[in-house]
């Protein structure tokens, strides 16, 4: 029984799972700045729910980014935190791939251009092709993340569907694009029941990282993070 615990605070929205031999539970919620009050709580209850506590995990998991600096800065804290008194490994994921996954889930379609909006002009972007391999949902890049605007998005040779809010430039994307998107979602967000799906597979790879190397892709170069000592006791 392989159990693998979850989170995402990458956008507003804050998001907590948990899988188990392929059962996902998920608390997902739209709460603009209330990530550092919710997300412990959140925890707390989805394993409450599953009947488990940190030290019966396998593993957790974290949107590891692109996104909101803030954001980003509280869920690799809280994982390190997590990890490290429950001495268990993370498997960091790509908030691009979980967009990707979820798109896919809802569609059916297997290529997905996943981008959000980073301001500035700019977007996070990163191509992806979802597929099932034997009881996991593997999301293969095909287009390596980046930050960029919109216009100088170059070196593409296939078509994708569009996902996530930095589909607000989709005139200008398709523009760029070998073949405009059929299909946008751009409501899609990271979230974690998606993250854990992807951690499934990456944990049965042993693709981990232990809990002091949790840190976040910012994408942006100017942007460093200095890890927070680990303050959350072992559960």
């Amino acid at each position: 029984m392989t159990a693998i615990l979850a989170l995402d605070t990458s956008t507003p929205a804050c998001s907590v799972a948990l899988i188990q031999d392929g059962v996902v539970l998920e608390d997902f919620r739209i709460a603009p700045r209330q990530h550092n009050d919710l997300i412990l709580p959140m925890v707390d209850q989805i394993l409450s729910q599953a009947g488990l506590t940190l030290a019966q995990l396998d593993a957790i998991a974290f949107g590891r980014g692109p996104g909101s600096f803030t954001g980003l800065r509280i869920s690799a804290g809280v994982v390190q935190g997590l990890a490290y008194g429950a001495d268990l490994p993370v498997v960091p994921i790509s908030t691009l791939a979980a967009m990707a996954l979820e798109a896919h889930q809802a569609t059916y379609h297997d290529d997905w251009l996943a981008a959000l909006d980073a301001r500035m002009g700019e977007i996070y972007v990163g191509g992806y092709h979802i597929a099932k391999q034997d009881e996991f949902w593997v999301a293969t890049e095909t287009y390596a993340e980046r930050v960029i605007v919109p216009d100088n998005l170059t070196q593409i040779e296939q078509a994708y569907q569009g996902v996530g809010s930095g589909w607000i430039y989709q005139e200008r994307l398709n523009d760029v694009l070998p073949a405009p998107a059929i299909q946008v979602l751009s409501e899609i967000t990271p979230r974690a029941a998606c993250i854990a799906q992807l951690a499934a597979y990456e944990f049965s790879l042993n693709n981990v990282v232990s809990a002091d190397q949790a840190l976040p892709v910012y994408l942006r170069d100017e942007i460093t993070w200095e890890k927070q000592p680990a303050r959350i006791g072992k559960r």
